[in-house]
């Protein structure tokens, strides 16, 4: 599914362009994969396990763009790739009123209120899609993105214990939310 360009205003009065990705953004993308990976310990993988070929994330970025039922947003600032969010619904009878979501920004823009308008972004696409309910999970311990989403109204609904191993062994457990339009 391809979203309309949108710019909006960042906290700091940079503008930034939200858009549907671009083959042309594969490698940039793939930068920008390993790079979130290793900012946190809140993702499901670490840089190294990032291993897609620009090929790889060009065709996948393709089949999200000619998709009926994924949406890929990325946010640019300045030209270069500051987040991505995505929603993916399905067309099954009994569970395609419901999606699921997925947002990452690069640390040195958060804050900025980059993810609030890409979530902004994402409900009003769910609803035009006849959506009645946004699935997320986050990691234990993740209070900025746990605020983002409760801010965006979702709540929690459940808690998969030990649900991530780090490499050090520590256990995390994995805490899914639901919003209901």
């Amino acid at each position: 599914m391809i979203f309309a360009e949108k710019k909006v205003r960042l906290k700091d009065g940079r503008e930034a362009v939200m858009r549907s990705p671009l083959s042309s953004d594969a490698e940039q993308m793939l930068r920008y994969l390993k790079t979130t990976a290793g900012e946190t310990d809140f993702l499901t993988r670490y840089p190294e396990e990032c291993t897609e070929t620009p090929e790889d994330e060009c065709a996948f970025i393709e089949r999200v763009n000619r998709s009926d039922t994924m949406l890929m947003i990325v946010c640019a600032v300045e030209g270069k790739l500051a987040g991505s969010c995505q929603l993916v619904w399905s067309n099954r009878i009994k569970t395609r009123h419901r999606a699921e979501v997925a947002i990452g920004l690069l640390r040195e823009y958060w804050s900025l209120g980059i993810g609030s308008a890409m979530f902004e972004e994402l409900i009003r696409v769910a609803r035009e899609q006849g959506i009645l309910q946004l699935e997320l999970d986050y990691i234990e311990g993740n209070d900025r993105a746990k605020g983002l989403y409760e801010k965006m109204g979702f709540r929690e609904v459940g808690v998969k214990p030990d649900a991530i191993r780090l490499k050090d062994g520590t256990m995390q457990n994995d805490i899914s939310m639901v919003k209901k339009l």
